[in-house]
Formats: C-alpha cells, sequence, structure tokens
C-alpha cells in the first residue's frame, strides 16, 4: 500500500523529511477496524513527533492522526462498525499512523464520520474536537460553576484548529461568554463567525483589553497556543478559584502566578486514554458521535480552511511547513492517494 513515512528526524526544508514508501496492507485483530483512508488533516502534533521520533530497526515512521475514510474490515471482537462504515477519527499516538491508503485503529475512539460533511471536512475536526470537548467537559468541568460570577471562558489562540472548535462547543453545549484571542483581522473575523463574543488581541497586553469589555472576570481559562509567553496576562485575568487549562508545550511553565487565586491548572491531552488504554477509552467514540450529531443538526461547522490533493510526500511536507509558521487558519486536509 502507498504511505508516507520517514527513516530519519529532519527539518521541513529537507525535501528527504517525508518520502513516499511503499508497505504492507495491515490485517485487522481484537477491536480494530481496517479503514481505507480518504482524507488525512494535519496538526502541531505531526510536526512536533517528526523533529523528535527517529526510525527504530529501519522501520519509517508513519506519522498522521485525523483521518477521514471507510471500514473496509474488522478484527473479530468489533461490536460498533462494519465494513462499509464511513468514519472519523484522530488515532494514537503509539501506532502507525494515517498517512496511509489503509489504517488500522481501535473502534473504540472511533466515531461516525457526519453524513453532512464530505470526507475532507470530516477529517478536519477528530483530534481537534475531541481536544476541545476533553478541555472543556473533563478537565476545566465548565459545567461546574467557579464561585462568583465569572460564566466566561477565554480561549487563547481561537484561530487555530482547537480553539476554532473550542467556540464553536462552548457556544453550542454551555451558557458561557465566549471570549477568543486572535493577532491579525481575518484571524479575528473567523473567530466571530465560529460564534466568539468578543476578541482579544494576544499580540497587546490583554488585561486591559477584557477589563475595557466590562465583562465579568473568566472564571475558565483554556490556552492552545505560546502559554508561556502569555502566562502572566492568563493569571491578572483569570478569576480567583478559576480553572486554567493547555495543550501546547511551553519551554518553562511555572505556575506560582496561580497560587494566589488558588487557581487549578490542568493538562489537556487527547491521546492519553488510548496511549495508557484507559477504562473509559470508548469516551473518545462517544463524545465523536456527538460532535456528528452537531454538525449533521447545523450546529458545529468544519474547521477546513485549505484542501491539498492527492496525499503524496511532497503535499505532505508542505503542509508541515504552513504548520510549522504558527499563521495557519482553521485546518489543512488533504485528500485522495
Amino acid at each position: 500500500m502507498r504511505a508516507i513515512g520517514y527513516y530519519q528526524s529532519l527539518p521541513s526544508n529537507d525535501p528527504n523529511a517525508l518520502q513516499d514508501l511503499d508497505l504492507p496492507k495491515p490485517s485487522p485483530s481484537g477491536s480494530d477496524l481496517l479503514v481505507e483512508v480518504k482524507a488525512v488533516a494535519v496538526n502541531p502534533v505531526d510536526t512536533k513527533v517528526r523533529q523528535r521520533r527517529a526510525s527504530e530497526n529501519d522501520t519509517p515512521v508513519v506519522l498522521g492522526y485525523d483521518a477521514a475514510g471507510t471500514v473496509v474490515a474488522t478484527g473479530p471482537d468489533v461490536t460498533d462498525f462494519k465494513v462499509g462504515d464511513d468514519v472519523y477519527y484522530a488515532g494514537d499516538l503509539t501506532r502507525p499512523g494515517t498517512n496511509a491508503e489503509f489504517h488500522l485503529v481501535d473502534e473504540r475512539i472511533v466515531g461516525r464520520k457526519p453524513g453532512s460533511l464530505s470526507f475532507a471536512e470530516a477529517a478536519a475536526l477528530p483530534l481537534t474536537a475531541i481536544t476541545a470537548f476533553e478541555a472543556l467537559f473533563d478537565r476545566l468541568k465548565v459545567n461546574d460553576p467557579v464561585p462568583g460570577k465569572t460564566r466566561s471562558l477565554l480561549i487563547i489562540g481561537g484561530s487555530g484548529g482547537v480553539g476554532s472548535i473550542a467556540i464553536q462547543l462552548a457556544r453550542q453545549l454551555t451558557d458561557l461568554t465566549v471570549v477568543a484571542t486572535a493577532s491579525r483581522p481575518e484571524s479575528q473575523a473567523w473567530c466571530r463567525e465560529l460564534g466568539a463574543h468578543h476578541v482579544l488581541d494576544h499580540s497587546k497586553p490583554m488585561a486591559d483589553q477584557l477589563e475595557a469589555l466590562n465583562i465579568d472576570a473568566p472564571g475558565f481559562v483554556f490556552s492552545t497556543t505560546h502559554t508561556g509567553q502569555h502566562l502572566d496576562d492568563i493569571a491578572a485575568m483569570i478569576a480567583p478559584q478559576g480553572r486554567f487549562a493547555l495543550i501546547d508545550d511551553p519551554e518553562d511553565l511555572s505556575i506560582m502566578p496561580f497560587k494566589p487565586k488558588a487557581v487549578s491548572v490542568h493538562w489537556e491531552f487527547m491521546f492519553t486514554r488510548s496511549m495508557f488504554q484507559t477504562a473509559d477509552m470508548k469516551a473518545q467514540q462517544t463524545l465523536l458521535n456527538k460532535v456528528s450529531e452537531l454538525v449533521d443538526a447545523g450546529k458545529v461547522r468544519t474547521t477546513l480552511s485549505r484542501t491539498i490533493e492527492p496525499i503524496n510526500a511532497e503535499n505532505l511536507l508542505d503542509a508541515h511547513r504552513q504548520i510549522e509558521s504558527n499563521a495557519t487558519i482553521g485546518k489543512i486536509v488533504l485528500t485522495g492517494f
């Protein structure tokens, strides 16, 4: 089968950073689905793994987590899907990735593709939807009020993939006032289109901008990017006894600024359930199906912003470069081998 991978961890300006490969077609066992991949999205985690993980024993590293496709075979323990079902999912960091014609994935982390979306539109959603959903409802527990009039949520990086879906989920599933941040006119407009009540410019000090809105201090803050750069602003803005979640990888993170306000700090990492085979692993299937329902009801839209065709090493490497620029809006998706 055709696939894209690498043997050496190389920078994206090296043409050998990703290569077209011919690999054996896998066979499902246990609770695995064999999915014929129709579309894949590219996320920051793809570029981070490419830069950090080298191949072992001359086995190429195949990246890719977001995917949409069709089930073509099932393992003997599969109960929720059958051959011919269209699915979407975000994969497992510990297994070969979705940048291949056929891919094995545990059914417990797979959702039914929204019927109203194309494969490309659906592939833009899983990883960011899981991340945003888990951050809002499992980590921040936004439906459990913070004491005081603090029914506000601040999303740092509202125009990125995770921020884009977090805005929508917060608007559809909570009564929170949603404040997003974005630094360019086009990214600020994107946040407003998705439902943000207010947008701050995170290229400037944010605490004064928030105060000028004359709204309650946010009881919840979700940081998706450049957390280290914004930490002091976040500590100044968040309400006492508030809850703070982050997903990025700051080089140095001191949480001491949060001590006076007794703020709790939470990491969100959507691969935790599959990496550790947690007892609640199937929660990801449940939430992906919930997102499908919201999409098909017209309440949540895809965050696809660019489609590239076909899926090959040259195009995938171009997408990696765009992600590394930190200037993308929404999601980049590749379709068709």
